[in-house]
This record gives C-alpha cells, sequence and structure tokens, in this order.
C-alpha cells in the first residue's frame, strides 16, 4: 500500500509528497510534530499537518533568511532568531566567524530534540558554542530587550497556533526596541501565491509599518529593515 503525505493549499488545491515511512510522530504541549522520509524529497518535518522543509529544498529559504541581512550587515554580531528550532537559519548564520552570539529562542523544545535526531541537515549547528537556545515564548522573550541586538530573524510558524502571538503589533514593536540603531529585521509571512496568504501577509505588512515607519525611509545603508536570499554552501561550511 502506497502512503502519502497530504497538505491543504486550498479548496481547489492539495500538495502530495509520497513517503516511503515515517521516522517521528508526538503530540507535544503545544503542536503535533511528525517527520517523514520520502524518495524525492528525502525527510521533511510537519507541524500539525503544515509542511515545514524538506531536506532537498530547505536551502532556498534558510539561505534567504540569513545571508541577505548579512550581506547589508556583515558587522553583525548579536543575533536572535525567533522559531527556527530546526536550526537551518542558525546552520546560516554559523558560517561567519564575526558573529559572536547567537540566541534561539524555540516555545517547543520536542521540535529541536526532534530535528537533532532526525534531521541533522538542519539541526547540525545547534551546538555551536556561539548560540543559545532558550525555550519560551518569543513574545516575552523580547519584552525587556533594549538595543540588544543587530539583527532578529523571525523563522516562525504561520499565524496561527504557537506562531499567533508573533504576528502582532506588540510584537513588531518589542522587536524595534530589542534592535540597536543600526538593527535589522527579516520576518517570515509566508508566501503571497493564494488570496488568503496574500491577504494574511498585508495584515502582517501594516503591523510591521505601523513599529518601523520611522525607519523605513532609510532603506540602506542604515535603517532598521526585513529582508531575504543568497546562494548555495556545503552543508556546513563556513563563510570566510
Amino acid at each position: 500500500m502506497e502512503l502519502w503525505f497530504t497538505e491543504k493549499h486550498t479548496k481547489n488545491v492539495n500538495f502530495s509528497i509520497k513517503v516511503d515511512r515515517q521516522l517521528y510522530s508526538s503530540q507535544s504541549e503545544f503542536q503535533r510534530i511528525d517527520i517523514f522520509e520520502s524518495p524525492e524529497f528525502g525527510r521533511f518535518l510537519t507541524l500539525d499537518g503544515f509542511m515545514m522543509l524538506t531536506e532537498k529544498d530547505e536551502f532556498i529559504y534558510h539561505e534567504m533568511i540569513a545571508h541577505v541581512p548579512m550581506a547589508v550587515n556583515p558587522s553583525a554580531k548579536r543575533i536572535l532568531v525567533i522559531g527556527g528550532g530546526d536550526g537551518g537559519a542558525v546552520r546560516e548564520l554559523t558560517r561567519y566567524p564575526g558573529i559572536e552570539r547567537i540566541d534561539l529562542v524555540e516555545i517547543d523544545r520536542e521540535v529541536v530534540e526532534a530535528c537533532k535526531k532526525y534531521l541533522p541537515q538542519t539541526a547540525c549547528r545547534l551546538d555551536d558554542p556561539r548560540v543559545r537556545v532558550f525555550y519560551e515564548d518569543g513574545l516575552r522573550f523580547v519584552r525587556d530587550k533594549r538595543d540588544e541586538y543587530d539583527l532578529i530573524l523571525v523563522d516562525s510558524t504561520d499565524p496561527f497556533g504557537p506562531g499567533e502571538g508573533l504576528f502582532t503589533k506588540e510584537f513588531y514593536g518589542n522587536c524595534f526596541k530589542a534592535l540597536d540603531e543600526d538593527g535589522i529585521l527579516v520576518n517570515q509571512q509566508e508566501s503571497p501565491f493564494y488570496h488568503n496568504d496574500a491577504v494574511a501577509m498585508q495584515r502582517a505588512h501594516q503591523r510591521i509599518v505601523q513599529s518601523f515607519r520611522l525607519r523605513f525611509k532609510k532603506i540602506a545603508p542604515g535603517g532598521r529593515l526585513a529582508g531575504g536570499g543568497m546562494e548555495s554552501f556545503g552543508p556546513c561550511d563556513p563563510i570566510l
């Protein structure tokens, strides 16, 4: 019997991947976590039935979210990653020898532990000595931070479930305060390919503008802004 994973995109569109076997399944305090192995995309992670990444194409997202802001501000030394328990964004950041500290804030410890065991391609740098992992709510974590980070990557799930609080005006305002004068915010907002997703992106964008409006006038070189993309490297090679 063939096994398939299917994610519903819209009432008219489903996305399916043939599955060889299920490697991991758990209901954590926050969400259902599943890891599958497939013949076409390798291993892939889903949370609450939604695709988070596949081994075949995760580099596209993780390189985009990390390398463009580092190209804009290559002197960034203090980095905050909110979400991203799979470790892919952290992996890309650890390629930069000039980065001194990477704080990873992930609400669900089980996601990190599962990815360390079953998705080492993305989680291979979570033990880097510059990485500190905090298992707590990102919304609460940034509330008392002031001028502490050069770069914040919001590598969250979509705006429901555990990630819902990371799409609010309060959260973006706190991120603004947590950044230093030339700090950069990069925020995952899903894809505008489908109408409902495009509407959700517009709402999130408006909340960001309300918090960062004084800085959006300065696109480069200074100012606090948002970004994404870069080219491919080896699995865990440093950037020299």
